[in-house]
């Protein structure tokens, strides 16, 4: 089989969104940025309630990929070696071997991550970062490619545990899903009326389009995306502007400053150049930073969001030509 070229690469995950829509309508801005972080080598927070296809999303997209796919579904009793594995004893060799945990996968589901105590969540913390798991001072490398898709419920919902700012900054992006429109629950009705079955996805047509060497060729096409001086400057300007920002107690990390830049890589690629302009900037600032700032107190009481003083940001820091 010959190696796919960027061109093709790009065509095979343009087809993905056509493949997705097969078994889940619309939510497109999520296929795009679990798309955009497969690209970056980076991790994604669903947020939603329960009942939007935020599993399903996942699924179907590690379908469509061949890639492997394993879900967790974090709980209070969850423990960190339920994810990671452990040390199992063998009566009849004598010895310990180590049984892997569902993290070694390609797409792993974290379901209701903030679901689980924070202990729990960390354990995910250096598979994230390092993409190996240490159990009994082994490192163990992780398959690649390997994506985290966590999904959680909104903070207000409860026995929900808010995620720590370390595991969130992990995070590349963080993909609001909403509740779909009167038209498209009347299109996701119609098709469970006509016998979709959501844990057949093969029944519903959906198929491969697209491999694990496709998306080696797309993140080598996405490292030689241009970045001009004056686009690492205007993601600086906006990064260091909601750290002066009166409404936030906590703005946006160097790290994601570098995610914030490294997304509007991938998102330029896709949509079909080799370099990054302002609006690839603009697209992604809010999926790659509204979870790596903090609100005062003071703000939320008078019903100001994290989305709302970004986007004021990006109308006030200068664009350049």
């Amino acid at each position: 089989m010959s190696t796919p070229t960027a061109d093709s690469a790009r065509a095979s995950l343009e087809a993905l969104r056509a493949e997705i829509a097969k078994a889940v309508v619309g939510q497109d801005p999520a296929v795009t940025g679990l798309v955009v972080a497969l690209l970056c080598r980076g991790h994604v927070l669903l947020e939603g309630v329960p009942g939007v296809a935020k599993t399903l999303l996942v699924r179907t997209l590690a379908a469509c990929l061949e890639l492997g796919t394993k879900r967790v579904q974090f709980t209070p009793d969850l423990m960190p070696s339920d994810v990671t594995g452990s040390l199992v004893y063998d009566s009849r060799s004598a010895e310990f071997s180590f049984q892997p945990g569902p993290v070694f996968t390609n797409l792993l589901l974290a379901d209701e991550i903030n679901r689980t105590p924070p202990k729990t969540q960390a354990s995910l913390l250096e598979a994230m970062e390092e993409r190996q798991v240490t159990v009994d001072g082994t490192a163990r490398p992780l398959p690649e490619p390997f994506l985290v898709a966590a999904t959680q419920n909104p903070v207000e919902y409860e026995g929900t545990y808010p995620l720590p700012e370390a595991q969130l900054d992990r995070f590349l992006l963080k993909l609001i899903v909403p509740l779909p429109s009167r038209e498209e629950e009347i299109d996701v009705l119609t098709r469970h009326a006509n016998g979709f079955n959501p844990s057949d996805l093969y029944a519903a047509g959906v198929r491969p389009v697209a491999g694990p060497a496709d998306l080696e060729a797309a993140r080598a096409a996405v490292a030689k995306t241009a970045v001009s001086p004056e686009i690492t400057g205007y993601v600086v300007d906006i990064c260091r502007a909601t750290r002066d920002s009166p409404s936030f107690s906590l703005g946006v990390s160097p790290r994601g400053a570098t995610a914030l830049l490294a997304a509007s890589r991938a998102w330029a690629w896709l949509t079909g150049r080799d370099y990054v302009i302002p609006d690839d900037v603009k697209a992604l600032a809010l999926p790659a930073l509204r979870h790596r700032v903090q609100l005062r107190p003071e703000a939320e009481m008078e019903g100001v969001t994290a989305d709302s003083v970004i986007t004021s940001i990006l109308a006030r820091v200068p664009v350049p030509r």
